[in-house]
């Protein structure tokens, strides 16, 4: 992320995409939606997630994009200067709160990819005759090594926000979001064909609403938030530093283009190979860790491409949490750049020490679940499926109800061909559609939708 200062900007339209897609495909894509994809059915969650991107993650990222572009301001101060002396500004409040509890786990798995790429360094990840599983369960379950990594991988992570990385994270962008785009290729070759490779694809691709419950709308929909950073005012910091002479709606149909583009390629990557080799899609979190390492087993060099994958993956990951540590960062410091360093490393170590029992959910506190779930998990779920539809149903509401319509109007369509029809649906969307279906999610989930019907 860039150093906040309201003369700084992203250098050309093409940085700010990548950065900001850099912000968004990351784990979310590649880790996390291959994994909530095996254990809520297959190919009928994907469509939903794709659904729910297009239909709300779309107008929530221009939404976000039209806050923080019109005010040149970070989260909470953006929604201050557009609602003063009101309570909204909460809703950067809730975005930084999010982002700080997200990046407490999310570190864990940056640990995790951390270990694989020091392990792959030295051919310590791929062998014959290995079992995958197990060497993932018996590196996660090793407490002083995933702590480590955690706080290697935050350390990572602080000191490049403390610096600010304007010109390191948006040049290395336009080199690296290739290059990985250009690996899943290879990775998905393979994958492809493994012999039985096409039950996977059917898994992926072929939807069976018969596995679909409300749980699954609602990861569904988690996981489009969760894979476009909306819903946590991410967006809004990011595009704070885009110029008023670059449109609005280009970028954003880039980064969701990209987001469900690379989502599609992790799993064509993943899914075949499962079914291939055997192994569970219900695999959970260690999924990506699992398959990854037996696809580039049956690839000549497999300890090198896997070793570029993963450095890869890395970056999209730390390109991910630079984004969720600026947010924190940046509404703290509020342009006072000598505040910088000091905040970051403060926050870096409240997260590494928030984050510490997440990274222990698999070893020490394995036995302690939180409504059957471990609190790696249950932070999980706390994050994508309660408090970034909240943050979401927040700004829609805020957007829709807050700020001039003619404002909105001219922000939106700014250097746009698009008219005053297709801002029409999209402020239909962001009015009525968006506060409406995550109602009904939630109401469903909790089992209070079913008592409503009744009672009518």
């Amino acid at each position: 992320m860039v150093r906040l200062q309201t003369s700084e900007q992203w250098s050309s339209k093409i940085g700010f995409i990548l950065s900001a897609a850099g912000s968004a495909i990351g784990v979310g894509a590649i880790w996390k939606l291959p994994y909530v994809t095996g254990i809520s059915g297959g190919g009928a969650f994907f469509l939903l997630f794709i659904l729910f991107t297009l239909f709300m993650g779309f107008p929530l990222l221009l939404a976000e994009f039209v806050i923080g572009r019109s005010t040149q301001k970070e989260a909470i101060s953006a929604y201050r200067s557009l609602a003063p002396n009101t309570n909204w500004h909460w809703i950067g409040k809730l975005g930084v709160f999010t982002s700080f509890l997200l990046l407490s786990f999310y570190s864990v798995i940056g640990g995790w990819i951390l270990i694989y790429f020091a392990k792959g360094m030295f051919g310590g990840v791929i062998s014959e005759g290995a079992d995958y599983g197990s060497v993932f369960n018996t590196t996660i379950g090793d407490p002083l090594i995933v702590i480590i990594a955690q706080f290697v991988f935050l350390a990572i992570t602080v000191v490049v926000v403390a610096n600010g990385i304007q010109n390191g994270i948006e040049k290395a962008n336009k080199i690296l979001m290739p290059a990985l785009f250009g690996l899943f290729i290879v990775l998905i070759i393979r994958s492809l064909t493994l012999d039985g490779a096409m039950e996977g694809v059917k898994f992926f691709l072929a939807p069976d609403f018969s596995n679909i419950t409300s749980q699954s709308v609602l990861f569904a929909m988690g996981q489009a938030f969760f894979s476009l950073s909306v819903g946590v005012s991410v967006m809004v910091t990011y595009s704070s530093y885009l110029s008023k002479k670059e449109s609005l709606i280009q970028p954003a149909i880039s980064i969701v283009s990209m987001n469900l583009l690379i989502a599609l390629l992790a799993g064509l990557a993943i899914f075949p190979a499962v079914f291939s080799l055997g192994l569970e899609p219900a695999e959970g979190p260690g999924l990506l860790f699992v398959v990854l390492p037996a696809v580039f087993d049956q690839i000549v060099f497999g300890e090198v491409f896997l070793i570029g994958f993963l450095a890869l993956f890395l970056f999209a990951t730390l390109t991910s949490a630079f984004s969720m540590l600026e947010i924190i960062v940046a509404s703290l410091v509020k342009g006072k750049q000598e505040k910088r360093t000091k905040y970051a490393y403060i926050i870096g170590l409240l997260i590494f020490i928030v984050g510490i029992p997440s990274a222990l959910s698999y070893s020490v506190f394995a036995d302690i679940l939180i409504f059957s779930k471990s609190l790696f998990d249950s932070a999980d779920y706390l994050v994508s499926n309660i408090l970034m539809p909240l943050g979401v149903l927040l700004i829609s509401i805020f957007i829709s109800h807050k700020i001039e319509k003619s404002t909105l109007r001219e922000e939106l369509l700014q250097h746009s061909r698009l008219g005053a029809t297709a801002f029409n649906i999209w402020f239909f969307i962001m009015k009525f559609v968006i506060p409406l279906v995550i109602i009904i999610v939630f109401l469903d989930v909790t089992g209070l939708l079913d008592k409503l019907i009744a009672i009518f």
